[in-house]
């Protein structure tokens, strides 16, 4: 835990030491978008909230998840196979709930109300994590300040592997592109165990935390949903399951490998690729783009077409609309991305794409080897 610690604290921040984006080379792009976005909702009578699929998708990733936690200690003669089928089971749904239920929860846009959204963040809590980390850290970090060293947490993970070309390159990097699928596998254990813990520390050491948010209040409140979490994932198993505790562990740590490959391979392919920039402040801290240029210039769609993968994985292959984005609902990505993507042509903006995920996830890993062998 001390070095654990450590790597996240080692290169420290505060509010006023984030950069700022150029207003000088700023455009009306985002002004003529959102009037674009906002006709176009008018017109189909459409609000940007969550419509009635977006329920439906909600109650089956959460279904996913629990139903087989609940059958396992239930069903006393389960066999053991079985029981890594549940545990599996569980981690797709804990990848379906991470992605298309909180993700939208915790960004205000899955309703129109304060406290439906504050609830259906909750689910955050729910499947291990801790959603005032989350928000800090995706919200507020990765959304503003998308693939800049030291600022971007989603590309920082205490250098084990090396995500940016501004990067410093350890010798095993060279390696990297292949035992990232081991790391990625790891991502959310970390986040159920320690990470929540390390990052309230140090949010609030850089004055990321409101001023009625005290920091004992919060660990006391990780606390909690976290033996929440274990009792009803882990030691309720343990207890009622006739295999050993080491067979349920071992499920159980399978369910977490398949949640966090899913999540990690969704979210890294959407801006740590070959056609995405990394952008470094001056001198002055000021990135040289406008904020909303930046966003399109470091972030990627794949998969536009596939509509069952992007329902299971909450619209997340269309990256650059929730980035540009992020107050409506994923559930209009789709519809929405015709006028994006028209809209950056006409100002001149990259829309990066890839037709498929798979074609992504490769240069995704093509990227990943440059990377480590220092030739990006």
């Amino acid at each position: 835990m001390r070095y654990l610690f450590k790597c996240f604290n080692k290169k420290l921040r505060t509010i006023s030491t984030f950069p700022k984006f150029n207003r000088a080379n700023r455009s009306d792009f985002s002004q003529v978008l959102r009037k674009r976005i906002n006709d176009y909702l008018a017109n189909t009578k459409t609000h940007r909230f969550a419509n009635f699929g977006m329920y439906v998708k909600a109650f089956v990733m959460l279904a996913l998840f629990f139903t087989p936690l609940v059958v396992m200690i239930t069903w006393s003669a389960i066999p053991t196979w079985m029981v890594f089928v549940f545990y599996i089971t569980s981690g797709i749904g804990m990848a379906g709930i991470g992605m298309g239920v909180m993700h939208d929860a915790i960004h205000g846009s899955y309703s129109k109300y304060k406290w439906v959204n504050k609830l259906m963040s909750l689910t955050m809590n729910l499947i291990g994590a801790n959603a005032n980390t989350w928000k800090i850290q995706h919200n507020v970090l990765h959304h503003t300040y998308t693939n800049i060293d030291h600022h971007d947490e989603d590309i920082e993970v205490m250098g084990l592997m090396r995500f940016s070309p501004n990067a410093k390159r350890y010798w095993f990097h060279r390696f990297q592109h292949y035992y990232f699928w081991f790391l990625y596998g790891l991502s959310t254990m970390m986040w159920v165990t320690s990470k929540d813990f390390t990052s309230i520390v140090r949010y609030k050491k850089m004055g990321l935390l409101k001023g009625d948010q005290k920091l004992s209040k919060e660990i006391l409140k990780i606390i909690f949903w976290k033996i929440l979490y274990f009792t009803y994932t882990l030691i309720l198993p343990m207890i009622f399951l006739p295999q050993s505790w080491w067979v349920i562990l071992l499920a159980y740590l399978c369910m977490h490998y398949i949640t966090g490959l899913i999540i990690s391979l969704v979210f890294q392919t959407a801006h740590v690729m070959p056609n995405t920039t990394f952008p470094t402040p001056n001198e002055n801290a000021v990135i040289e783009d406008e904020w909303h240029a930046h966003q399109l210039m470091t972030t990627t769609n794949f998969a536009p077409k596939s509509r069952i993968f992007a329902w299971y994985i909450g619209g997340l292959n269309f990256q650059v609309e929730h980035h540009l984005l992020p107050n409506i609902c994923h559930v209009h990505y789709r519809k929405i991305s015709k006028i994006v993507k028209e809209t950056a042509e006409e100002y001149s903006f990259p829309y990066n794409s890839k037709e498929t995920f798979l074609q992504a996830l490769i240069d995704h890993i093509r990227l990943l080897r440059r990377l480590g062998k220092g030739l990006a």
